[in-house]
């Protein structure tokens, strides 16, 4: 690891364009209380607080943030002084939580453009693995990524605060990196990523010099660490927004460094059911978002990783490999690539696997098989994928109908119908389940007789 003093300086505007409250559309209504008691604390205290990032410019936009962020001129250390309720976090970014029962109101220093000496910021290979430089407000807004984030409403005159074009960028809905887009993702590769997702969230356009190092710096996302990338993806696809930020990846050639598998078989002609299988669930993921139920990330890699598994196995058994065997290795194989690039929590490929391994037994409708699957924990989750597939054919289409209607039967009813059901269908099994060891019997020793000799 090296340190690195002297960064080359983005340039510090001289001042900041002002928005005073009567021309801008933020009010203290919609901005949460802890935020509001964090911000005015800060300012009796003596210091500048402003409400900064995402928060500014989604209230600017007319939507209600979740998420509220203060940046100040307070040290960490300060802000802890000033709030009980606080807990210093991070080792690349030292910020301050401050917790209002489930509300979080993060605080940030304001960030320098340069170390003088007093500061702490490491680069590696052009990379930024720690960035504890304080400096004022001017040049912790070159400091932020994209223009629109770059925005402060400041809680001592209700002002908003510009001075890199992050209005201007908002009216004309264009998504622009400040500084110079190359240094900036070799700093943070994810940073991509982000521009991706933030533009599928706010319907904007990436600004052409923004995009245009994507194809030759993506693969600098190999290097970010798979667990970072997990969170990453599941800003990107479980924040309501899945199905535009999946567009928006393959667009500018993102998804092949983070789902390689995925976008492999999505690059070949004959993968339009697969095709229609992802944008269907991510769809659907979008809609449980906007109606506030649950989601799963067991779910969307299920359906992802999906058609890589299922044409690996294939491949296998083609080749003369037992169905079972075939399909537990391509499932090791795919599961392996993918963790490489993104750090699925183990909880997570279980219920995938499960997901996966439950699909054949939908076509074995026995009574006792039947009952059986309709009681596993993960059938929900498994049946959904079912019907997620039924547009792959006619008979699938068939089977999804028939668990449709096997749940609304009672066990008589359901048992009438398992004796007129076919009882396999055409898919391959799922992998095959250790065998237990038959057990040994004792011998009979001498003179005693067993039970069944002995009778009654």
């Amino acid at each position: 690891m090296t340190s690195e003093r002297n960064v080359q300086e983005a340039p510090i505007p001289g001042s900041f364009r002002i928005i005073p409250r009567a021309e801008h559309a933020i009010s203290r209504k919609s901005i949460s209380a802890g935020a509001l008691r964090v911000l005015y604390r800060l300012h009796e205290a003596g210091h500048r607080a402003c409400l900064v990032g995402g928060a500014v410019r989604d209230l600017l936009l007319g939507g209600h943030p979740k998420d509220f962020d203060v940046a100040t001129d307070a040290t960490p250390e300060q802000v802890r002084a000033l709030f009980r309720n606080c807990r210093l976090i991070g080792r690349r970014f030292r910020l301050a939580h401050v917790v209002f029962g489930r509300e979080i109101v993060e605080v940030a220093t304001f960030r320098g453009s340069s170390d003088d000496g007093s500061g702490d910021r490491h680069l590696v290979d052009g990379r930024l693995v720690r960035d504890n430089v304080y400096g004022t407000i001017e040049e912790d807004a070159v400091r932020r990524d994209f223009t629109v984030n770059a925005l402060y409403y400041d809680i001592s005159d209700f002002r908003v605060l510009d001075s890199v074009g992050g209005m201007e960028d908002l009216q004309h809905r264009v998504l622009r990196l400040i500084g110079d887009p190359e240094q900036r993702y070799r700093e943070d590769p994810v940073r991509m990523l982000r521009a991706a997702r933030l533009a599928a969230k706010l319907g904007f356009t990436i600004e052409p010099a923004t995009a245009a190092p994507f194809a030759a710096l993506g693969p600098l996302l190999a290097e970010a660490p798979p667990a970072r990338l997990f969170d990453e993806s599941l800003k990107l696809f479980l924040s309501g927004h899945g199905l535009a930020s999946f567009h928006t990846l393959e667009r500018h050639g993102l998804l092949q460094h983070v789902f390689p598998a995925t976008a492999r078989v999505l690059a070949q002609g004959d993968a339009a059911h697969f095709r229609r299988l992802v944008e269907q669930t991510l769809a659907n993921t979008d809609a449980r978002v906007r109606e506030d139920k649950p989601v799963t990330p067991a779910f969307l890699f299920a359906a992802l990783l999906w058609e890589p598994v299922r044409r690996a196995a294939q491949a296998a058994v083609d080749g003369g490999a037992d169905a079972g065997s075939a399909w537990s290795h391509a499932t090791e194989r795919v599961l392996r690539e993918q963790a490489q690039r993104v750090a699925v929590p183990r909880r997570f490929t279980i219920a995938v696997e499960e997901i996966w391994s439950m699909q054949p037994r939908f076509a074995q409708r026995t009574k006792k098989r039947a009952f059986r699957l309709l009681e596993h924990p993960r059938f929900r989750a498994a049946y959904d994928f079912l019907v997620l597939r039924a547009g792959e054919s006619p008979e699938l289409a068939e089977l999804a109908a028939w668990w449709t209607e096997a749940q609304e039967l009672d066990q008589g009813q359901l048992a009438e119908r398992l004796a007129a059901a076919p009882s396999a269908g055409s898919e391959a099994p799922p992998p095959a389940a250790k065998r237990k060891r038959p057990r040994r019997r004792r011998r009979k020793k001498a003179g005693v007789a067993s039970a069944a000799d002995a009778g009654d």
